[in-house]
């Protein structure tokens, strides 16, 4: 028979061996879905993975000390006194504070990356036949107090805000807190959203001093919290979008630093703006992370910086093209629910293809924004296919744009030979830019539409290309490619793939994006195959890519190779 200490044990054994095996970068996107790329680096740059907590309920101070020596555990100190906890349980079971002693213990251990974080234990002593037995076994039956902390590396005001507004982002909801004053620190619970998967409910964001300044609008959010407040915030989406375009619009973080602090004054004299405007601009963008603010001014942070010009990896056209022609052409978002028609299309007059090749300036923007989106690529020159590929096998690029992905396969494969497909003008923008890399002499070019595939390839690519079209014109691509691919030819195919559970993933909300705008869609993975069926070609294989998306292995004949992962 597993006695109540027994179970607490377990409970808190399961805790250790957590936190021996976590760390922040991999632990923050199981407790916020969807996490990823520069507000996970972010993220990762504010705050480090402490502890985990949990609450457990000795009979005395024997049988504490004996349950922490069967997990491993040493206790440095005695329990100090958890304001927080003892508050929160004195509210929740209607019991007066001063019966409920809640100590709190940190004892460390040593994880499996080097680092040492500490397990958070909160007890609450429960003798043999006390009344506080029927809180013990409520508490171990919910695991209200269980939760994971992340402490905060720089406790300022703003910085508190950006982190609590990023959590909110990602479906995290205030939960409570308090200052402790036993240890002069300041603690914000957050509830995580359901999809969360790292089998914890509960988040704290640990900051050293008294912050109560912050922490009170926290506290009332947690107790005013009402569906009408949460559907003006979502509302409201749209002044994120417009900030942040105007941000990439004026320059304004080519102005700044991220070393220094720059004044309102001269950011506005650099870039030409109204300087008071210009300051609420800025006072926003702080809320959201993007820029912080000291004494001498405000200074770009690592998640602005990717709105440079100059920065690798620049997202500042993805800012231009969404706060501009994209963010038009949303507002004509309901015809298309209605219709079936396409806003942009509506909008503008014809589809986005005729639309931006008739605009030179617009149409290089339409390319290095979908340039900005390459680090969906990284990990693609690894492919079995690519890494198998035979001295001087040829891949052919698919409308590759400018040829942000070819380029990259050639690189990381200095023997093999690419050929680029693409409409006229970006073909000669992509000629230069391979050029400028060095890969000319290895690369061909063809001006030309989908029938013009280049036959005898050995690897061929497709890469965002698919999602574009509806499927009788997906089905068209397809079969151009299987009549250009030799029997031992490969076919990788570069999409947001929808999940089949419903999952929360970036491809749905692409879905709605391509729906409006461009009059194509994101497709599961049986949608896929199917369309591969009608073209004659085959699924054999799926490997996940960042930014939720995927590679899909596809050939025309032979056996199943088999999936990458």
């Amino acid at each position: 028979m597993i006695t109540a200490w027994s179970g607490d044990t377990s409970r808190l054994r399961a805790t250790v061996d957590f936190v021996k095996a976590q760390d922040t970068a991999a632990l923050l996107p199981l407790l916020l879905p969807g996490l990823d790329g520069p507000e996970l680096r972010t993220l990762v740059e504010r705050c480090d993975f402490s502890h985990a907590a949990l609450l457990v309920f000795p009979g005395d101070e024997a049988a504490l000390d004996a349950m922490l020596r069967d997990c491993g555990l040493t206790a440095d100190a005695p329990p100090r006194p958890s304001v927080v906890v003892r508050e929160r349980l004195a509210v929740r079971h209607k019991r007066g504070a001063a019966e409920l002693d809640v100590g709190l213990l940190r004892p460390k251990v040593r994880c499996l990356d080097g680092a040492r974080r500490t397990v958070e234990v909160f007890t609450l002593t429960v003798p043999p036949g006390s009344d506080l037995g029927t809180i013990a076994t409520h508490e171990r039956e919910r695991q209200h107090e269980a939760h994971v902390a992340f402490e905060v590396d720089v406790p300022d005001p703003l910085v508190l805000r950006g982190l609590c507004a990023t959590f909110a982002q990602y479906g995290a909801t205030p939960d409570g807190g308090g200052y402790n004053p036993h240890e002069n620190g300041t603690v914000f619970y957050f509830a995580t959203a359901a999809e969360a998967k790292a089998g914890y409910r509960r988040v704290e964001l640990y900051v050293p001093g008294d912050h109560r300044d912050v922490l009170t609008a926290h506290l009332d959010e947690h107790r005013g919290r009402q569906p009408a407040d949460t559907l003006l915030r979502l509302l409201t989406g749209a002044w994120t979008t417009q900030a942040l375009a105007a941000f990439a619009q004026l320059e304004v973080a080519d102005a700044m630093d991220r070393e220094r602090g720059v004044g309102v004054a001269e950011l506005a004299q650099d870039v030409g703006a109204f300087a008071p405007n210009l300051a609420t601009l800025l006072r926003y963008l702080t809320m959201l992370g993007v820029v912080s603010e000291d004494r001498d001014g405000f200074r770009l942070t690592d998640l602005g910086g990717l709105l440079r010009a100059d920065t690798e990896g620049s997202m500042r056209p993805l800012a231009l093209m969404y706060g501009g022609p994209f963010y038009e052409s949303f507002a004509g978002l309901g015809h298309t629910v209605r219709t079936g028609q396409v806003a942009f299309e509506q909008r503008f007059g014809e589809n986005h293809f005729d639309h931006f090749a008739r605009d030179p300036a617009l149409a290089e923007l339409f390319d290095r924004s979908m340039a900005a989106g390459s680090r969906m690529f990284d990990p693609l020159p690894a492919h079995p296919v690519l890494t198998s590929a035979a001295e001087g096998a040829t891949v052919v690029d698919i409308a590759g744009g400018n040829g942000e992905l070819l380029g990259r396969i050639l690189s990381a494969h200095p023997r093999l030979r690419g050929i680029l497909l693409e409409r006229p003008h970006t073909v000669e923008t992509a000629r230069r830019l391979l050029g400028a890399a060095g890969h000319s002499a290895r690369c061909g070019f063809r001006a030309g539409d989908f029938a013009d595939v280049p036959a005898g390839g050995d690897v061929y690519v497709l890469s965002r290309v698919l999602h574009d079209w509806d499927d009788d014109r997906c089905r068209e691509i397809l079969r151009h490619c299987a009549r250009a691919m030799p029997d031992t030819a490969d076919l990788l195919v570069v999409e947001r793939v929808l999940p089949a559970d419903g999952s929360a993933s970036l491809a749905t909300a692409w879905d709605l994006h391509m729906m409006c705008n461009v009059g194509g869609r994101e497709r599961r993975a049986d949608h896929y195959a199917r369309l591969f069926a009608d073209a004659g070609l085959t699924l054999v294989g799926r490997a996940p890519l960042p930014l939720d998306g995927s590679v899909l292995h596809v050939r025309g004949t032979g056996p199943d190779t088999g999936s990458w992962s």
